[in-house]
Order: structure tokens, then sequence, then C-alpha cells
């Protein structure tokens, strides 16, 4: 039960929300519009606001459930496990060619069923670095930082090696965006130009 728990987990994770909300709606691959991620923020970018916050609840909703299996089941699987689980499957889904998005928001879901306290003080820290650089990104990366500090003052979830490997793992799916903020093509949040990447209204149906 422990490995089925675990496989349930990588493909609810894996479900690719932002490619669906695409392909029946927009009649677009995400993939090949705006930064080329598919998640809430390129949704944004690309599809608008309707549709971004539609790909933020499922990829939140995917988490959450992920996390939730091990209750669900009577299974003795910590839900981190499969919260973690489902977030790879989000990065790295089997239904989408594994290219998927960069974590955050499956990330969050799987945090409010793990420990809602550090739900909090992980995703306050990531919208006041977001406001603070102007740059996702950074606020993306910060999240893992954030876990890690927040977990060595937590007598509920202390996993340092897991939460160190996470960071490495963020700074790989966000390799691209250093390499662009490091050239200076990385684009903030208030930048005009993104406002480019929208599709015409004619391909918006939301």
């Amino acid at each position: 039960m422990t490995w089925i728990c675990l496989l349930a987990a990588y493909l609810v994770g894996s479900i690719p929300t932002a490619l669906l909300i695409g392909k029946y709606f927009f009649h677009v691959d995400i993939r090949d519009h705006g930064s080329k991620n598919p998640g809430a923020t390129n949704t944004l970018r690309v599809m608008g606001k309707r549709a971004a916050i539609v790909v933020l609840l499922m990829d939140v909703a995917k988490g959450m459930l992920a996390a939730s299996l091990p209750l669900i089941f009577d299974t003795p699987v910590e839900p981190l496990y499969t919260g973690m689980i489902a977030v790879i499957g989000h990065c790295f889904p089997i239904f989408a060619g594994f290219r998927g998005g960069k974590a955050i928001a499956t990330t969050a879901g799987a945090l409010l069923v793990v420990d809602i306290g550090m739900f909090l003080a992980v995703y306050l820290t990531f919208i006041a670095v977001i406001l603070l650089t102007k740059y996702v990104f950074m606020g993306s990366i910060s999240v893992g930082i954030a876990i890690l500090i927040y977990s060595f003052f937590s007598p509920e979830v202390h996993e340092p090696f897991i939460f160190t490997a996470f960071i490495i793992f963020l700074i790989f799916l966000h390799r691209s965006n250093l390499q662009n903020f490091f050239s200076g093509k990385e684009p903030k949040i208030n930048d005009k130009k993104v406002k480019g990447d929208r599709l015409p209204p004619k391909d918006l149906k939301m």
C-alpha cells in the first residue's frame, strides 16, 4: 500500500493543469508562450487572470490531495513525503512528456496539510521577496530557503537533508531564470514588455 500511495501522489502531481487549460480553452500549448513554464505565473502572463486563478487553485489542490493520501488510506507514510512526490510529479509530469512547472503552487498545497504554520511563514516570505526584488523566481527560490530555516525551529517537521535537497532542486528548476537574470534579460513583475506575451482577445475563451 505504501508504494501505491507514493505512485498515486506522483500521478496526482502529474496532472498538467496549465497545459490542459491552454489546450482546451485557448487551443495553445502554454509551453510555447511567455516564459514557457506551465504554471500559474506564466498562465497569468499569457492567458489572463481567470485562467491563472484556476491553474493556481488546481495546482494547490494537487499538493493538498497528495499530502492527504496517507490519511485517506491510513498508510504509514509521512504526508510530507507524498506531498513532495506530488511536487516532483508536477515538475516532471508523465502526462506531459515530463515537461512541467516549477513546484511553488503544489508545494503550497502540500504544506497546507503538513504544517499550516510553515505554510504561512514560507509564503509570506515568498510574497515579501517578490515585492522587494520584483522577481518571481527569487521568491520561488526563497520558498526552499524559508522551509529549511523554519524546519530548524519546528519540532513537527525537521528534515534538513530533504529541505536542503529541495533548495538545490528549486535552483535547478529556475536555472534559466538565473541565466536570464545574470545576462540582464529576466523580466520583473512590473515589466511592461511581458504584456506582449498575452494572447490576442480572439484567442481568449475563458
